[in-house]
């Protein structure tokens, strides 16, 4: 394979949040549970409105009541409230662990801000999403992305799950380090990849060679798509390369958000070896 050019995004026009192509700035939703709250507090671009607090979370997370307190961005308004009245403001069954957290949506990320964080990376891991719509899968992503050092998750802007609490909760904190791009069209969005350098690899049940046996290193992003439908034609199309994780047994398929975590230990694991294509 040749190496692809190099992309630096200094004066193509990147569309302004509400316009085309961009994520819309939503309304202020609610964070909740121990590590999603404190992330969001530790993270400058975040807006913050209101922090509740059951009694007993502020007794067992002293630390964190004095960060909200004392951020310099702005603090939450503080609010001792029963369990009650705290689970009314979220989804019903949610895990709060007697903290919940009013927040501005995080401003939207834009393709060309990833590619320009790619520029000088001689390795760097991606994740793309083909209209993944659970929220608990995209958290759990995000998740992983975190722990593995990935650079961004971009999904698609429609058919996708959007930023909520669930999100947010399901991350474990993760929203607040990794960004979540949604793109208008993530064909395209694959081709402004690949002009930074980054080799795009879908994962599905039918390639020919398994992503361990395909020693990929450098500037990756692998493609993953929803359960049962996987990716679409177009989608498989833009890609560099089909790859396959190697499972057997009667359940066959990984839940995508594992499918994700083990994708992205087998990028970590192999980014001492050399690149080359899947077909040899």
């Amino acid at each position: 394979m040749s190496k692809r050019k190099q992309f630096r995004h200094n004066s193509a026009p990147v569309a302004a949040a509400g316009e085309p192509g961009q994520a819309q700035v939503g309304s202020p939703y609610w964070l909740f549970g121990v590590h999603p709250v404190e992330a969001a507090l530790a993270n400058p671009r975040r807006r913050l409105h209101r922090l509740l607090a059951t009694a007993e979370a502020t007794s067992q997370h002293a630390a964190l009541i004095q960060q909200a307190r004392a951020r310099p961005q702005g603090a939450p308004r503080l609010e001792t409230v029963d369990r009650e009245h705290l689970a009314r403001q979220i989804p019903a069954g949610s895990v709060h662990q007697g903290l919940a957290l009013l927040a501005e949506p995080l401003p939207p990320a834009d393709i060309y801000e990833v590619c320009d964080d790619l520029a000088d990376a001689p390795h760097a891991a991606l994740i793309l999403l083909d209209q993944v719509t659970d929220p608990h899968n995209v958290g759990a992503i995000l998740r992983s992305a975190a722990a593995f050092g990935a650079r961004a998750v971009i999904c698609t802007e429609r058919h996708a799950a959007a930023e909520t609490g669930v999100l947010a909760k399901a991350a474990s904190g993760a929203l607040e380090h990794v960004p979540l791009v949604a793109v208008t069209n993530l064909a395209r969005a694959m081709q402004t990849l690949k002009d930074a350098g980054v080799w795009c690899a879908g994962l599905a049940a039918d390639a020919p060679q398994t992503l361990a046996e395909a020693r990929l290193t450098g500037k990756i992003a692998i493609a993953l798509g929803a359960e049962g439908s996987g990716l679409r034609r177009l989608t498989r199309e833009h890609c560099d390369m089909l790859l396959r994780l190697p499972t057997a047994g009667p359940i066959a398929q990984l839940n995508v958000s594992n499918a994700a975590a083990v994708a992205l230990y087998e990028l970590a694991r192999g980014r001492t070896l050399p690149l080359r294509n899947a077909g040899g």
